[in-house]
């Protein structure tokens, strides 16, 4: 059987199985919109588990990119701080497994719908358009993983694309990570041109998919094309920016102003322990709580710079405060409602909503996107929207805004959710790690690593390889 069906299918039906709340029967296909609806709810469902956005991809981006360090190793996934992966160990197939399972899903409902229209059925452009819009970000997600910056080497490999439903004796090859660019604009482009332009909570409508694309044409430098987009977000009056007395509470919130995408995390999905408040919570603060990652002390200087920053509003003691009595805030609490442990409104405090694109990182993108274009002046008014969060801050001007500025501002804004590692390897900047604050022992990567370090993508599993004929290894894996 083919390498994709073992790894990135093996509960490819999974999802079709599972009567009603994941999706319809594989046999007995799509027939109506409402089954439809169904599959969606289910690719929805996978992306909100913890090899997901409900826990490790979050983790991922600012485990790796120095924004969080560990106490102790040993209590669960510090091989990413660590860098400990090969082929066989830690390999973190999980998301190869999630991903071209969503992907494999959505293929399969974009095939069936195309049928239904084939013949003459309406009611399914918003279903078909979310499919295409999961896929990219399915496949932008995965190629960040296991490709090169489009920026350092397009050419090189990337992943499998696979745009149809495999075949037992299939075996994908990898193909470049410019082509998988490529194909992730299609598919937004086609998403952009199906879906409604009103308010969508829990799902990816167009805006979603505009500020995805923002997001893309960033990481590859198109700056014209990425301010384009966020400006399109920014000006369409869907959207708010919290203000200042606004952003702590925003987290105890479901499906809040700043809120372009946002996934819907119910009780029935509530990963409890092994959820991202568990892990980013101080050790011990409830029952299983076992201090996996705090903020580095790199993070929380760069916070510090405005003491009355209300992003210190999320922001509690942790493990080595209460072990060495220095005060030391770098547990995190966004995604337990609050400090105060409220939730979002749900039964439970852990199942709180997953805030994949946020308005404050539009506008992020688009300072950014000015700034490269030579506009100064717009991209210190769209830094500065953000940098208000700490009143006490200069505002930024046209003569003092820089790229660093920026990536600190997202640092800042965008802690913990997923962005500190692509945002530094991208933009090609050195990464360096807070090994010292206990003394932790790192022998898998030196202290200080940039874009050029191997390991900076993940290897493709074994068993991947050992099935596919086709499948290469990364080089820092061979």
């Amino acid at each position: 059987m083919a390498a994709l069906v073992l790894l990135g299918c093996s509960s490819c039906n999974n999802l079709l199985n599972e009567q009603p709340t994941d999706a319809v029967n594989a046999d007995e296909a799509i027939k109506s919109p409402s089954d439809a609806g169904v599959v969606i709810n289910g690719i929805m469902r996978s992306m909100s588990g913890q090899y997901a956005y409900g826990r490790n991809f979050m983790l991922y981006g600012d485990v790796k990119g120095g924004d969080l360090t560990v106490f102790s190793q040993g209590r669960g996934l510090d091989y990413y701080y660590s860098f400990n992966h090969s082929a066989t160990t830690n390999s973190c197939e999980q998301f190869w497994t999630y991903g071209f399972n969503c992907i494999m899903n959505a293929n399969t409902l974009i095939a069936n719908i195309q049928d239904r229209l084939a013949e003459g059925e309406t009611g399914y452009n918003q279903y078909l358009g979310e499919a295409y819009a999961l896929r990219a970000i399915m496949y932008f997600d995965l190629v960040r993983l296991y490709g090169l910056p489009y920026n350092y080497d397009s050419s090189s490999l990337g992943i499998p694309l696979i745009l149809n439903t495999l075949e037992p004796d299939d075996y994908p090859h990898r193909n470049t990570v410019y082509e998988i660019y490529n194909q992730i604009l299609d598919d937004l482009h086609i998403a952009e041109e199906l879906l409604d332009k009103s308010r969508l909570n829990g799902y990816p409508g167009y805006y979603a998919a505009m500020a995805e694309e923002a997001r893309v044409r960033l990481y590859m430098e198109d700056w014209s094309g990425a301010l384009k987009c966020a400006k399109e977000v920014i000006n369409c009056g869907l959207y708010r920016l919290y203000s200042n007395s606004e952003w702590v509470n925003s987290w105890k919130g479901q499906f809040g102003s700043e809120s372009i995408f946002e996934i819907g995390i119910d009780t029935e999905a509530d990963l409890e322990a092994s959820s991202l408040a568990f892990y980013y919570m101080q050790y011990m603060r409830v029952a299983n709580a076992h201090g996996y990652f705090l903020a580095s002390d790199y993070f929380l200087n760069r916070l510090g710079e405005d003491e009355t920053d209300v992003r210190w509003g999320v922001m509690g003691p942790d493990e080595y405060n209460s072990i060495y009595g220095i005060e030391h805030n770098g547990a995190c609490y966004k995604y337990a409602g609050s400090v105060d442990l409220e939730g979002d409104g749900k039964e439970t405090y852990s199942a709180v909503n997953i805030k994949v694109i946020r308005l404050s990182e539009v506008y992020l993108i688009a300072a950014e996107a000015a700034l490269e274009s030579g506009d100064a002046d717009a991209a210190a008014k769209y830094l500065n929207a953000i940098r208000k969060r700490a009143p006490q801050l200069e505002k930024a001007t046209a003569e003092t805004i820089d790229i660093d500025m920026i990536l600190d501002e997202r640092s800042k804004e965008l802690f913990g959710e997923g962005q500190r590692f692509f945002d530094m390897i991208r933009r090609n900047k050195s990464i360096e790690f807070n090994d010292d604050l206990n003394d932790i022992p790192v022998v898998q990567r030196p202290k200080i690593i940039d874009r050029t370090y191997g390991r900076i993508v993940l290897p493709i599993d074994q068993a991947e390889i050992n099935v596919n004929p086709n499948m290469v290894q990364n080089t820092a894996y061979l």
